[in-house]
């Protein structure tokens, strides 16, 4: 456990004096103080909706709180105010801020996305060389690698997150925000990259990281806040802590354990013989990969992001047509895949990018709890949609996942990511499919959200379901999971047991 840094002989970087922020009815945060000292790194904490996502928000001007003040030191050890609602400021200030959701243009290069907006617009040419070796500097120090050249919308998900992070080291933060840091980085990276903060850190760098992650929280932060519905519950310092302590603060209480039960398998529910995906590289690519699901099993692929992951969720959940080999469901071969196919065939689908592929934003949150059944007699008729079905059936679930937010006929983008997830996890679940996909289905949630997925994923086990579970969080894996594959560059192959250490060597494509 990471001994704490000597406060006496810290100056304080960064001040939030009572700020609140209300959307309508919905309070977001209620007169949050928090401090932050230089060189300090402060876990921010708190269950989905609590507020965290906000309260950076404000400090880094995306939203105007409704009340409160932020003061930033200057460099010099004074703290000046700092303008509120204005991102450049911040900029300007010093804080740089790492969204949980990425913020790049997907049309032009990593090395683009990390220098846009930090060059004069009537510069005459680019010091792209100057760029180059500031960059080349930045990922020696942070171990933070990604392909500079290739277009952001050709890169995987954990590569597009170290862009984003580079992208804030750029501009010469001094103090660092963190969403979600690590959500999609593997263990091993993840501990890389906490390293190499606390380095910077021990050079001047402040960082405040938002994480559900309790291992890396206890490993590598010095403090520890805690909101709860919008409000600060308390602050403790990290290593006078442990889980139980951060749980009972987060949600007045302790979290239940998952604990997955043996269970003998029954007849296959999905195979995937021979199936080949040619892409661009073997980040979206699949070559011959043979994949059975059997009634009540939980498969768990690991690998690092990047490996094939997508390439096998596309197929499963109809996106993409094999170049090569058959899926068959309940041991009958499809001749057709396509999206609604596969939801007709009894797969339900947790997409990985719960923004881009699990919702429409403009639409309700209703009507996203039923956007894969509108042909249900319950949700339409005559073509008609059914409002006050539509509208009771969001009630239910809404009460049922602890989904969060405005009103049932607010539209979706309004919720946070969490909440959001939770919204997807409802549609899903209530159809009680024959097959789960579920991909990175605990991503950005908190302890107790995180549980009840899990716990939700084992009942669907017990009733019969067979779960295809991707995610790059090997503890979820090795803690849900009855069998262990690795993907890695497009292939996938047996994990051998539950053995962390071997599956770690097999993800990096070293001998095991």
């Amino acid at each position: 456990m990471r001994q704490p840094i000597s406060f006496m002989t810290q100056q304080t970087v960064l001040r939030l004096n009572g700020l609140s922020k209300r959307f309508g009815q919905v309070v977001a945060n209620d007169d949050v103080s928090l401090t932050l000292e230089k060189g300090e790194v402060l876990a921010l904490l708190g269950e989905n909706g609590a507020g965290k996502t906000t309260l950076m928000n404000m400090l880094f001007g995306h939203y105007l709180p409704d009340s409160g003040s932020v003061e930033v030191s200057d460099g010099t050890g004074a703290l000046r105010p700092l303008p509120l609602g204005h991102p450049q400021a911040a900029l300007a200030a010093g804080i740089g801020m790492v969204h949980q959701h990425f913020t790049l243009a997907e049309n032009i290069n990593a090395l683009d996305n990390i220098t846009l907006g930090s060059e004069p617009l009537l510069a005459l040419r680019r010091n792209r060389r100057a760029a180059k070796d500031k960059i080349a500097g930045i990922i020696e120090r942070s171990g933070l690698n990604a392909p500079l050249t290739v277009p952001v919308g050709r890169l995987s998900v954990g590569e597009r997150q170290r862009v984003e992070i580079l992208k804030a080291l750029y501009r010469d933060a001094r103090i660092l925000v963190l969403d979600e840091p690590t959500a999609v980085l593997t263990p091993q990276e993840a501990d890389t990259l906490f390293e190499n903060i606390k380095a910077m850190a021990k050079d001047g760098l402040s960082v405040i990281f938002i994480s559900h992650k309790l291992r890396e929280v206890l490993a590598f932060s010095d403090r520890i806040a805690v909101l709860r519905h919008g409000r600060k519950v308390g602050e403790m310092a990290t290593n006078e802590a442990d889980e139980k302590a951060i749980a009972r603060m987060m949600v007045g209480a302790d979290t239940p354990k998952v604990t997955r039960q043996e269970m003998p398998p029954g007849t296959p529910v999905l195979s995937l013989k021979g199936v080949s995906v040619v892409g661009r590289s073997h980040r979206d690519s699949l070559k011959s990969v043979d994949l059975t699901v059997r009634a009540h099993e939980i498969v768990g692929i690991a690998g690092i992001s990047g490996n094939g992951q997508s390439a096998l969720a596309n197929v499963v959940a109809g996106l993409e047509k094999p170049a090569s080999g058959a899926l068959s469901i309940d041991e009958t071969e499809l001749q057709k895949i396509t999206p609604t196919a596969m939801v007709k065939a009894g797969i339900g689908r947790i997409p990985e990018d719960r923004h881009r592929e699990g919702i429409v934003g403009a639409m309700s949150v209703a009507e996203n709890m039923v956007i894969e059944r509108l042909d249900d007699p319950a949700i339409q008729s005559h073509g008609l949609l059914r409002r006050d079905a539509i509208h009771a059936n969001a009630e239910k679930l809404v009460k049922d996942y602890d989904v969060r937010g405005p009103a049932v006929t607010a539209a979706s983008r309004l919720l946070s990511g969490g909440n959001i997830q939770k919204l997807i996890l409802a549609r899903v679940f209530e159809r009680t499919p024959r097959v789960i996909l579920a991909n990175q289905p605990t991503r950005g949630l908190d302890m107790g959200a995180a549980a009840e997925v899990g716990r939700r994923l084992l009942e669907a086990r017990a009733r019969g379901a067979g779960v295809v579970l991707i995610s790059e969080d090997l503890d979820e894996i090795l803690r849900l999971a009855d069998r262990i594959l690795v993907i890695r560059e497009g292939h996938l192959i047996d994990a051998g047991g539950h053995v962390r250490e071997r599956i770690g060597l097999m993800m990096a494509g070293e001998p095991a």
